[in-house]
């Protein structure tokens, strides 16, 4: 088949967005979900630690890598589908197996059965994004995408605050029931039964997304001819992808790599924020996982909705690269406060500092995924969205939480110091990704404008 970039259907929709908004508001229900499941263990760092008797680095393998490798390796051939079939009900299969697998992380009585089991954790979150984000761009008028994105962005840190929140509160709830003996399963631990709890209700969202979500038409649908000149829609091939990446090398380059170290720079707090205020005010769990939950569950949430905001704005006002404008914004913000929250002595002070080095390090999020619906054509869209998002588990989730695990252990050779690791390792990151971002500014614009312009 002979493969052109006649692009259709780019112009403003003036349909209702009342469904539209549906769709998003269930994507994101399910992105909150999947954060709880993703997020819950950096709470459970003592009691996992204690049991499996693992170091700060081995618990990071459980944390980033573990979920990151399959989520990014899956990532690739589940997107391949989701550009050419039924994307909620590659949404709903996927939100059932991560449900499953966070449940079954509570059967795990040894390092490799955890590890196993957040391996299968990342599998099934492979499906929801590259998916939700054809969704959604197909949905909404290009105007009005940037703050659907974000809105949809935001369940990432409204699950990460409602995990630190309902988590610290059902691991004090099951530290008072105690040891428990489960049918099949054996002696259960309050750690363990906590992935119960929060990994099995995700069964009722899949089957929610499944029965009430239907796929929307897709827009801007590049256009090839058969065997017999008709015209059809084009279906890229995996290695048609790789082609166009490789034809705009510079662009997608410095997206990749440039959101991927502010994704460093954002998990690298996150992921270790509990650990930080456990281990330097010795405070319980449920009064981290109370003021750590609000800080993510407001600022955070907050920042990707600015980004979202920000990006629409600059759109607005004629900036081609406005994602990459909003992600520069954000990152140059948290370089600061990343770099103070841990020289602070006071528990209030170093709180506020990291609520603002989270604030602006939510940004990329929104502002990444903008960027990336616009330098593609459609059926390949959910493809360069799980490329972008191996690069984002190897650099942001992997990176983010083996990075510091190293610094501290062999750096500075001290638990209580992991602060000391989350701010030089942040800022770090984020100065990189700002300084990746402003080199591709222009080899964006011109992408975007020959993905706008083809045909």
């Amino acid at each position: 088949m002979e493969q052109t970039l006649t692009v259709t259907d780019q112009g403003e929709s003036t349909e209702s967005l009342a469904y539209p908004w549906y769709i998003v508001s269930l994507c994101m229900l399910a992105y909150i979900f999947s954060f709880i499941d993703r997020q819950i263990i950096s709470l459970l760092i003592d009691p996992i630690r204690a049991d499996l008797q693992i170091s700060d680095t081995q618990f990071s393998l459980l944390h980033g890598l573990a979920f990151a490798m399959l989520y990014a390796v899956a990532g690739i051939p589940i997107a391949r589908l989701a550009d050419s079939r039924s994307r909620p009900a590659i949404i709903s299969v996927g939100i059932f197996v991560w449900s499953l697998a966070t449940a079954a992380c509570g059967a795990a009585h040894n390092f490799i059965q955890l590890f196993l089991s957040r391996m299968a954790v990342g599998v099934g979150e492979a499906a929801l994004s590259p998916a939700a984000y054809s969704m959604i761009t197909d949905s909404f008028p290009k105007s009005k995408l940037g703050l659907a994105l974000g809105v949809y962005s935001s369940g990432s840190f409204l699950g990460g605050g409602l995990a630190l929140i309902i988590g610290g509160a059902a691991i004090a709830l099951v530290e008072q029931w105690g040891t428990q003996t489960l049918p099949l399963i054996g002696l259960v631990k309050p750690w363990q039964m906590t992935f119960f709890m929060v990994g099995l209700p995700g069964l009722l969202v899949a089957a929610l997304f499944y029965l009430t979500v239907k796929d929307p038409a897709r827009k801007g649908v590049a256009k090839g001819t058969d065997a017999q000149g008709n015209v059809v829609d084009t279906e890229f091939s995996f290695g048609a992808v790789l082609r166009y990446i490789g034809e705009h090398k510079a662009a997608f380059a410095a997206h990749y790599l440039g959101f991927g170290f502010l994704a460093l720079s954002l998990f690298a707090l996150m992921n270790w924020g509990p650990a930080y205020f456990l281990r330097k005010y010795g405070m319980p769990v449920r009064e981290v996982g109370l003021y750590l939950g609000m800080v993510v569950l407001i600022g955070n949430s907050a920042g990707v909705l600015a980004s979202g905001w920000i990006t629409d704005r600059l759109t607005r006002s004629g900036f081609h690269d406005a994602p990459l404008r909003a992600g520069i914004i954000g990152g140059l913000g948290v370089v600061i406060p990343a770099a103070l929250f841990s020289q602070v002595t006071g528990f209030a002070g170093s709180l506020a500092l990291l609520a603002m080095a989270l604030f602006f390090a939510s940004f990329p999020l929104a502002t990444s995924a903008a960027a990336l619906q616009l330098m593609a054509p459609n059926r390949m869209r959910a493809q360069v969205t799980a490329l972008f998002f191996l690069s984002l588990n190897i650099l942001g989730i992997t990176g983010g939480s083996t990075l510091v695990a190293l610094c501290t252990d062999f750096v500075f050779r001290d638990e209580t110091l992991v602060g000391y690791s989350m701010s030089l390792i942040s800022s770090l990151a984020a100065i990189i990704g700002v300084l990746l971002l402003g080199w591709g500014l222009k080899y964006f614009v011109r992408t975007h404008q020959e993905v706008a312009t083809a045909g």
